[in-house]
């Protein structure tokens, strides 16, 4: 093994992943605040407050079934997260997700997405998820390259839908197949 894939090695193994817990939410939170301030990545325009991250988004979550929220943390800190959250509201939809996963910005190009990743899609193996889905904003080709390396496949475009910082963005939408 090469010095460079060893300090790979050693760098993924440092990345635990757990079920996310309320005590990660005020964490979880900066993060997600990160991107709502600083990028189109999230089409949320206001920071979110932790109580209405507890109230209205953690309770969803589940360590059984299709709705999952897992953490990463790096040397006791944690730098990022995965979800597997309802897709539509109608029943039917019941075996379909759409999985998200924001890294803290001084985390990105570790490996941890793809750990987030591997573990919530080995968790949803397990449930009646028939596919997933992602919608990503246009231009993100780092999100996209994480997204097809995990088998998910582009199957249209939402032209011109959010606008945000002035300008309008495209959101490219993805489908991962579960069977």
């Amino acid at each position: 093994m090469e010095k460079s894939q060893k300090i790979d090695k050693l760098v993924e193994d440092a990345i635990i992943i757990k079920p996310g817990e309320a005590i990660d939410v005020p964490r979880l939170t900066e993060i997600y605040n990160y991107y709502i301030a600083n990028t189109p990545i999230s089409f949320d325009t206001e920071p979110i407050s932790v109580e209405q991250r507890l109230s209205s988004w953690f309770n969803h979550y589940g360590l059984t079934g299709p709705y999952r929220l897992l953490v990463a943390k790096v040397n006791g800190k944690t730098v990022g997260y995965a979800t597997s959250s309802q897709f539509r509201t109608k029943a039917a939809y019941y075996t379909s997700v759409e999985s998200s996963i924001y890294i803290d910005p001084l985390a990105l190009y570790q490996g941890i997405g793809s750990k987030l990743y591997t573990v919530l899609f080995e968790q949803l193996e397990d449930t009646e998820v028939h596919r997933a889905y992602v919608g990503i904003t246009l231009p993100n080709e780092a999100s996209m390259a994480l997204h097809r390396k995990f088998g998910f496949k582009e199957i249209g475009v939402y032209s011109e839908v959010g606008y945000k910082f002035g300008q309008f963005y495209n959101v490219c939408w993805l489908e991962k197949s579960f069977s």
